[in-house]
C-alpha cells in the first residue's frame, strides 16, 4: 500500500538521498552540546560586549527563513526559546577549496524545518541585531515534510496557521509555527507545579490509584470499558479516583492527593474532553466549610504566582480570585435565575416545572437529576466572579454527607467561574449503611435507564465498615482551570492531544493489493486457501505483503480456523 505524497514531499525525499549520496548523515547519532539557547545568548551578548564566552558559542535549531545574499546568508533559527539569526558566509564554513558544504549542501539541500547545529560567535550586524556569525555548519535532522509558511515582518505576523483542524491534529507542527501557543502550555506546568507545591507544604501526600477499576466508581458518569485477557473481565477506564483516595483514609493517612488522568465516554466540547486531568485531595477531620476556606487560599495563590495580581482576564472579563468568595445554596440560586421554588418539589412537580422552563427531562431522571437540569440549563452560566453552589439536594450526591441542620441537602458545593463549574466538594458520607442505601438508590436509576448511575462498590463499602474518620474531599477540572488562567476558550487548547476523530489517510493501492481486493469484495468471507487459489501470479513475499497491508488498514479481517483438535474439544 502506497501512502500519496505531494511534489514538495517527494523533492525532500530525493534530497534526503542526495545528502546521503555526499557520505552526510542527515540524522547523525552523536550528540551536540549547545552551549546557549537563542534568548540566553542575545541577552549576553547584549549585556557585555566584549565577553569572552560569547566568542565560543554552540548553537541549534530549526530552520525557518533564510536571506539569500550569493555568498553569504542570513537564517533565522528556532530553538525552544525563541529564535537567533544566524549569519552562514561561504568561507567561513569552507575554509579549503571544497565550497561543497555551502554551494550544494547549504544553498540546494537545506530546506525550512531542517534542523542545523552550529559553532561562531555573537556579533551585532550593521543594523543593529545581535546574531551568530557562523564558523561551523552541520546538519542534524533533514525534515522532509514542508511546514506552513507564516509570514513575519517588522514583528507582525502574516498568514497565521489558525485552522483548528490542523493546529489539533498535528499539534507537534503548531507547536513549531505558532510558537506562543508553547506559552500556554508552560504556564500550565507552572499552574500544576504552584498546586503540587501548595498541598506539598500543607502536609499533603501525593499518591497514585488506578486506572483500570472492576468498578467504575467516584462519579455519575457514563465509563469505558476494555476486557484484561489474563483475568479475562471486564474492566473500566476510571471515571474518578474517589473511593481509592478515602480507602487510603480509612488506611490511616490525614492528608492525600492526586492528579488522576480521567475517562468519561461522553459529548465531547468546548469544555469538554474524554480524556482530562483532575485533581483530588481528601483531609481527615475537615468538612466542607473548610475546604471552601482552602480552596480559596489555593486559586489566590495560583492567580497571584501565574499573574501577579487576583485579577485574571479571561476574554473580555476580568475575574478576581481574592477571597472570600460568595457562597450561595442552589436552591436559592435557582430560584433567583428562575423564579421557581424548588425547595419542597416532589418528582412530579420538578416534570412540570421543567416543562415550563423548556427543558427536555426523561422517565430517566429522578428528582436529583432534574434539579442538576434545571440549574445547569438555567443558573450556572450567570455565575462569572467565583462562587460556591452549597447545600445539594441528598439524591443528587449519593457520597455526600447528610447536612447537619437542613433536611433533604448534603453538604456540598460546587466552585462556578465563567460560567462553569470548576469543582466539586463534600463532607464525606462515611456512614457505612447510610452509604450502602444510597448506592441502592443509585441502583434503581440505573434500572430506569440512567447510564450515568453509579454501581455499587462492596469493597469501598467494607472499607468504611472499618471506620472512616469526619473527612472533607474535593475535586478540581486541571483543564478547566487551566483555560481560565491562560485566557483559552476551548479546552482544545490546554491539551497537547486533544481528542479528535480517526484521520482519513488517503492511500494507493499496490497492484497486487488491488488483485486480492478485487476478489474479495463479492464475497463476504472466504477460506485464505480458496482465495490463494483466486489469486495469480503473486509470489509467496508478494502475497503475504498484500495480505497484511489490507487487514492493517482495515480492508479485510483474517480469522485463524481451529484446528481438528480444538474442533473435537468444543
Amino acid at each position: 500500500m502506497i501512502i500519496q505524497h505531494s511534489e514538495q514531499e517527494l523533492l525532500r525525499r530525493q534530497k534526503l538521498a542526495d545528502i546521503r549520496a555526499l557520505g552526510i548523515d542527515p540524522f547523525p547519532p552523536a550528540l551536540f552540546p549547545i552551549s546557549h539557547l537563542s534568548t540566553e545568548a542575545t541577552e549576553k551578548y547584549s549585556a557585555d560586549l566584549e565577553s569572552e564566552e560569547m566568542k565560543h558559542v554552540t548553537f541549534a535549531g530549526r530552520v525557518m527563513s533564510v536571506r539569500d545574499m550569493g555568498k553569504a546568508c542570513f537564517v533565522l533559527l528556532q530553538d525552544s526559546a525563541g529564535k537567533l539569526q544566524v549569519y552562514v558566509r561561504r568561507d567561513d564554513i569552507c575554509p579549503d577549496e571544497d565550497k561543497t558544504l555551502y554551494d550544494t549542501v547549504f544553498k540546494k539541500l537545506v530546506d525550512i524545518g531542517d534542523i542545523i547545529g552550529i559553532t561562531g560567535y555573537m556579533f551585532t550586524t550593521k543594523t543593529g541585531e545581535v546574531s551568530l556569525h557562523a564558523k561551523t555548519l552541520v546538519m542534524l535532522s533533514k525534515s522532509i515534510k514542508p511546514l506552513p509558511i507564516v509570514k513575519e515582518k517588522d514583528g507582525e505576523t502574516f498568514d497565521a496557521v489558525t485552522d483548528p483542524e490542523f493546529r489539533y491534529r498535528q499539534r507537534y507542527a503548531d507547536l513549531i509555527v505558532n510558537p506562543h501557543v508553547k506559552d500556554t502550555f508552560i504556564k500550565r506546568s507552572v499552574m500544576i507545579k504552584t498546586i503540587r507545591d501548595f498541598l506539598n507544604n500543607n502536609g499533603a501526600l501525593e499518591v497514585d490509584t488506578p486506572v483500570l477499576q472492576n468498578i467504575p466508581g467516584g462519579a455519575a458518569a457514563k465509563p469505558f470499558t476494555t476486557h484484561h485477557n489474563a483475568l479475562d473481565t471486564q474492566f473500566y477506564l476510571r471515571i474518578a479516583n474517589e473511593l481509592y483516595l478515602k480507602r487510603l483514609i480509612v488506611g490511616g493517612f490525614d492528608f492525600v492527593y492526586e492528579f488522576s488522568r480521567n475517562f468519561r465516554n461522553e459529548g465531547m466540547d468546548r469544555t469538554h474532553n474524554p480524556e482530562f486531568t483532575v485533581l483530588e485531595f481528601y483531609v481527615a477531620y475537615k468538612d466542607y466549610n473548610w475546604m471552601m476556606d482552602f480552596t480559596e487560599q489555593l486559586l489566590e495563590k495560583i492567580a497571584m504566582e501565574m499573574h501577579g495580581t487576583t485579577e485574571v482576564t479571561v476574554g473580555e472579563k476580568v475575574l478576581n480570585f481574592k477571597a472570600p468568595f460568595k457562597r450561595i445554596p442552589i436552591y436559592d440560586a435557582i430560584k433567583d435565575f428562575t423564579g421557581f421554588d424548588v425547595t419542597n418539589m416532589d418528582e412530579e412537580a420538578l416534570v412540570a416545572a421543567c416543562a415550563q422552563m423548556d427543558i427536555k427531562t426523561d422517565k430517566s431522571m429522578g428528582k436529583g437529576k432534574l434539579i442538576d437540569e434545571i440549574f445547569g440549563s438555567k443558573c450556572e452560566g450567570n455565575f462569572d466572579q467565583p462562587t460556591f453552589i452549597i447545600d445539594y439536594p441528598v439524591e443528587l450526591s449519593p457520597l455526600t454527607k447528610k447536612h447537619r441542620s437542613k433536611e433533604g441537602l448534603v453538604e456540598r458545593f460546587e466552585l462556578m467561574v465563567n460560567g462553569k463549574e470548576i469543582a466539586n466538594a463534600y463532607t464525606e458520607l462515611n456512614d457505612p449503611l447510610d452509604q450502602r442505601e444510597r448506592f441502592e438508590e443509585q441502583v434503581k436509576l440505573m434500572e430506569r435507564g440512567d447510564d450515568e448511575a453509579m454501581f455499587i462498590d462492596h469493597d469501598f463499602l467494607r472499607a468504611l465498615e472499618y471506620g472512616m474518620p469526619p473527612t472533607a474531599g474535593i475535586g478540581i477540572g486541571i483543564d478547566r482551570l487551566a483555560m481560565l488562567m491562560t485566557n483559552q476558550h476551548s479546552i482544545q487548547d490546554v491539551l497537547f492531544f486533544p481528542q479528535m476523530r480517526p484521520e482519513k489517510i488517503q492511500l494507493e493501492l499496490t497492484e497486487e493489493e488491488k488483485q486480492i481486493l478485487a476478489v474479495l469484495k463479492p464475497a463476504v468471507s472466504m477460506p485464505l486457501t480458496d482465495l490463494k487459489q483466486l489469486i495469480a501470479g503473486l509470489s509467496g513475499k508478494q502475497w503475504d505483503k498484500a495480505m497484511k497491508a489490507l487487514a492493517a488498514y482495515g480492508f479485510c479481517l483474517l480469522y485463524t480456523s481451529p484446528s481438528p483438535r480444538d474442533r473435537q474439544k468444543s
